[in-house]
Formats: structure tokens, C-alpha cells, sequence
């Protein structure tokens, strides 16, 4: 992508990202900072904080299990042991994920079934495997990773929807 088309991309995310909070009235949600290839995901995290809603991001423990930490605007950003940027902040547990109202995960495609391809690691995985009646969980994605269908494992875990820059899908999951 183009950075033109990567800044128009990223506008309209931000504007669906923002439906789907209105959408199921979250007044807390979890979302990942976005690295660099990633549809990025700071300007929602910034404008969702700015609104009061409190936004959990994921830090990766040694131990393959995810923390979560508290996300405020101005936060010093430090990094977990995967190199990756968490803001210098509360942490909580893996069981906080339980108690948010919408999950936004990272995805390098996600099938036409729900079914997410992550980065080969297992942390999300992980985490939405443990919960239960967990919060409606959208993979984060341009809109040219939505494919007809990925590699699959059985640990892995689907998501109930995706978000892209042009559209919002939400899937049918079997029991």
C-alpha cells in the first residue's frame, strides 16, 4: 500500500473501529498497539482513552500468557519481553479480559469463517481460548486479509468479526 492509501485506510478504520464501540456501548475495551506493517490502531486507542472509555493493551509474558495494562494518554511506552511497546501502567492478570465489553486482536488474515491467522506465537490464541462468554472479539485488518481460508490448528481460536478500513463482518461461529 501506498502511504496515501495507508492514511486513508487508517482514517476509515479509526471510523469503524468507533462504530463498533458505539455499536455494543463498550466502556471498556482491549486493543493491541499496532507495530509497523499492522492497520494501525493508536489513534483509536488515544481517542477511545480521551472519551473515558478504559482501554486494556496486551503484554506478552515469558511464560507464552498474556497481561493486560491499563492504557492512558501521555503513558511513558516501555517494552514487554517480546520487544514490543506497553505503556508504563497498571498490569493485570490474564483473567482481566473477561471483563471487557470488546476485544480488538492483530491478524495477519482472518477467513470468510472467522477463523484468524495470527503471527505464529500462540498469544492470542491462548487468551481467547481461556475465557468464557467472552466479549465480541474482531480481528484488525486491511481489507485484502480477509480471505476465503487460512492454515488451521486445533488450539487456534476464531474471532466473531473483523474490521477493515471499508467494512465491519461479523461471522457465524459454530458451537
Amino acid at each position: 500500500m501506498t502511504p496515501l492509501e495507508r492514511e486513508s485506510a487508517a482514517e476509515k478504520l479509526l471510523t469503524n473501529m468507533q462504530f463498533l464501540v458505539d455499536q455494543y456501548a463498550a466502556g471498556k475495551v482491549a486493543c493491541y498497539l499496532s507495530q509497523q506493517d499492522e492497520p494501525p490502531t493508536h489513534a483509536f486507542v488515544d481517542w477511545a482513552t480521551r472519551e473515558g472509555i478504559a482501554v486494556l493493551v496486551p503484554s506478552a509474558r515469558e511464560d507464552g500468557l498474556m497481561d493486560w495494562v491499563l492504557y492512558e494518554a501521555g503513558d511513558e511506552l516501555i517494552q514487554d519481553p517480546l520487544g514490543i511497546d506497553i505503556p508504563d501502567n497498571e498490569t493485570y492478570g490474564p483473567l482481566v479480559l473477561s471483563q471487557v465489553d470488546l476485544i480488538f486482536v492483530p491478524a495477519a488474515s482472518v477467513a470468510s469463517d472467522g477463523m484468524r491467522l495470527g503471527w505464529g506465537r500462540g498469544y492470542f490464541d491462548r487468551a481467547l481460548g481461556a475465557l468464557q462468554n467472552e466479549a465480541p472479539t474482531y480481528a484488525v485488518l486491511y481489507d485484502h486479509e480477509v480471505v476465503d481460508d487460512v492454515p488451521r490448528e486445533v488450539h487456534d481460536q476464531p474471532v466473531k468479526g473483523a474490521v477493515t478500513p471499508e467494512r465491519m463482518i461479523s461471522f457465524a461461529l459454530s458451537s
